[in-house]
């Protein structure tokens, strides 16, 4: 079978495929099953694809955010699968070495698949039903199944048991299409046209290799160029560094002249940031004491919003500078110390933020956004240390990109593999007399909470008790009540679940409510 047509039939059988086990299931144990076909037919449409070196490293992280989306089922795991699903689709598809450009190229695949689809449907017509051998089986068939109608007649007359299956089978068939009708809506239709995109976006490769023929081009490592006055001051580099250096950014001194200015905003921004680190080493290291006043939300944002635009500026300004020939430039080593002091100054502020993040996590305890600022500080800290790996080993921008992004999934894999619900709620509730607990928060938190807060049901009991040190407070008489609807409507979300659905969280929580059920009814 030719793979243009093979392409076909395999995209109509996983919109039919998607439609079947997702309809009105969760991403659940059915991702194994969408899972599998997918990548059946991937490596069955492009086989060389295990040769590529990449390839077993991207198929351990997709089986790791599997198991954690079956284990954990939470939004983080459902993201990793289907980052690390599609990296795995697009780098069979295309060559690729930058998740970046990979990412590029699968968003090409999406968009270009109405075409893709079409063109190949056309090619198929093209090319004559003849290939495919349909009207060849036909004739063969007519004879055969004649003859087959025949003896099929006289033996449901002559044979009673063999006529009762066949009005059994009969009576099922015009079940079916009676119900056919009651089961088709334009909802569903939706839905399989969604599968039809989500299986197409997947399993066609758009005709253009554009972003993979770009990518060859980028190399890791600076190569010196020999630059063409001319075509140099044509461009917009030219045109900004005359704005602020006039007469000095044109000629043969034009290299010596950017490496002075270079060195000598590095020695004013190092000394604007050590001023704030020695603060921030007196202030927080430490001299901090919790107070009442302290508005520690205000205390931790500070930090971070600081941190974000010191180190955006600080990428900017150091890609700037070595960016091309000034990283050869003999005379540069002042410059690169001080894009070195600069970089080390950057991860004292980033410990100055993670010790105000802890700050926060001790007096107030454990919530989405200050776990996010972790997540930010690690890749902070990652970029701060290829950005260092750039300038001394004269690396080139892409490198950067590149690694940082292949970094990124790795943390993105990594981190699916915790379910943070859980993890709040655990470390909240198990320090609930020394911080104050948000019970809203806390009921708000996935399905996996419901035993951790059941076991510390006396959270959520007593009025008008201290949520913030501010002066805050929160009537709790009725979070009783709603957290018993909460179990009652999990309970009666799985009963409309099927096998399909099941995963690990949402099976401890059901056995859990189950026995616990049982237990409340032996003891009345």
């Amino acid at each position: 079978m030719k793979t243009v047509t093979l392409k076909i039939i395999l995209v109509i059988a996983g919109a039919l495929l998607f439609n079947i086990i997702f309809w009105q299931e969760k991403l659940a144990i059915n991702t194994l099953l969408f899972d599998a076909f997918i990548l059946l037919s991937v490596f069955k449409l492009y086989p060389a694809a295990f040769t590529k070196p990449a390839m077993k490293w991207l198929l351990l992280a997709h089986a790791v955010a599997l198991a954690t989306l079956i284990i954990h089922n939470t939004l983080l795991s459902k993201l990793a699968f289907s980052a690390t699903l599609l990296l795995v689709v697009v780098f069979t598809q295309f060559l690729h070495r930058s998740v970046w450009y990979a990412a590029a190229s699968a968003a090409g695949n999406y968009l270009l698949f109405v075409f893709s689809f079409m063109e190949d449907i056309r090619q198929v017509k093209k090319a004559g039903i003849k290939s495919l051998g349909i009207r060849k089986m036909l004739r063969f068939l007519i004879i055969p199944l004649l003859i087959a109608a025949v003896f099929f007649f006289l033996y449901s007359f002559s044979n009673t048991v063999f006529q009762d299956v066949v009005n059994d089978i009969g009576i099922a068939l015009e079940h079916f299409f009676s119900r056919f009708y009651d089961w088709f809506n334009w909802e569903r239709f939706g839905f399989l046209l969604l599968g039809l995109f989500v299986t197409g976006g997947l399993l066609m490769k758009m005709r253009s290799n554009y972003f993979s023929e770009k990518e060859f081009g980028k190399q890791n490592n600076l190569l010196r160029r020999k630059q063409n006055f001319t075509k140099w001051k044509q461009s917009v580099m030219f045109d900004i560094l005359s704005l602020f250096m006039g007469r000095f950014a044109n000629g043969a001194l034009a290299l010596r002249n950017e490496n002075t200015i270079g060195i000598i905003s590095l020695v004013m921004l190092n000394i604007l940031l050590l001023f704030i680190n020695v603060l921030d080493i007196i202030y927080v290291w430490f001299g901090f004491t919790y107070t009442a006043n302290i508005n520690l939300k205000d205390y931790v944002h500070e930090g971070a919003g600081m941190l974000i635009f010191s180190i955006v500026l600080a990428m900017l300004v150091l890609l700037f500078f070595f960016r091309a020939n000034l990283n050869f430039y003999k005379k540069n080593k002042w410059l690169r110390y001080g894009a070195y002091g600069w970089i080390f100054q950057n991860m004292i502020l980033v410990i100055s933020v993670l010790l105000r993040d802890s700050y926060y996590i001790q007096h107030m305890g454990l919530a989405y956004k200050r776990i996010g600022v972790l997540v930010f500080l690690i890749m902070v800290l990652m970029g701060l240390i290829t950005v260092f790996i750039k300038i001394q080993q004269r690396k080139t921008s892409y490198y950067l990109w590149r690694v940082n992004g292949w970094f990124a999934i790795v943390l993105l894999v990594a981190a699916s593999c915790i379910h943070w619900d859980e993890t709040i709620a655990r470390y909240n509730l198990t320090h609930k007399n020394t911080i104050p607990v948000d019970v809203k928060f806390l009921l708000t938190l996935s399905d996996k909470t419901i035993p951790l807060v059941q076991q510390n049901i006396d959270v959520l009991k007593g009025e008008k008790l201290p949520v913030q040190p501010e002066g805050d407070y929160e009537d709790r008489s009725a979070m009783p009540e709603v957290f018993e609807r909460r179990k009652k409507e999990f309970l009666e979300a799985q009963q409309k679940y099927s096998w399909l659905s099941w995963n690990v969280s949402d099976a401890y929580v059901k056995k859990y409510l189950s026995q616990n059920l049982i237990t409340s009814s032996i003891n009345k």
